[in-house]
């Protein structure tokens, strides 16, 4: 029996780092989280904080922008017009971690109305974000964001 116990240890042994805590998973939620509430104030004043040097953001019309620079550009410039006092809320979530430092998170969040410049109105969209996010010294960092329009 004793031989049983300390085999099956032994071979669990090597599993026991890989789990993710909820404390990650409350971590990770935290980034969207701050997210979210960056886009609701629109200036992105807090980015640096939750994201990486080169993240990268795809918005719902395809368009990319790399680096934090070029996406605090992108984003501040739309939040300064079209998208200026809309907010977002999280309707629902889901993470999954891909690797001990690597984790993806599927949000849905309901947006308010909107016109864009091309005067579509835009009336109780739905969209879905998927956030890539890394853990680097122990802090989780966004590193790409990519948001599409749900057409359902």
């Amino acid at each position: 029996m004793k031989y049983y116990f300390f085999f099956a240890l032994i071979i669990s042994v090597p599993f026991l780092g890989i789990g993710q805590s909820s404390q990650d998973k409350e971590l990770v939620y935290q980034v969207i989280v701050a997210f979210q509430e960056d886009f609701n104030e629109g200036s992105f004043k807090n980015a640096k904080s939750y994201t990486t040097n080169d993240w990268e953001h795809l918005n719902p019309n395809g368009g990319i922008s790399k680096g934090r620079e070029n996406v605090l550009k992108e984003v501040r410039e739309v939040h300064k017009s079209f998208l200026k006092n809309v907010s977002m809320k999280i309707e629902s979530y889901d993470i999954r971690f891909i690797t001990p430092k690597g984790a993806i998170a599927n949000v849905v969040h309901q947006i308010d109305n909107f016109t864009t410049p091309d005067n579509k109105q835009h009336i109780n969209e739905r969209h879905i974000k998927t956030y890539i996010l890394l853990k680097h010294h122990r802090k989780w960092r966004l590193i790409h964001d990519h948001n599409t329009v749900i057409s359902m």
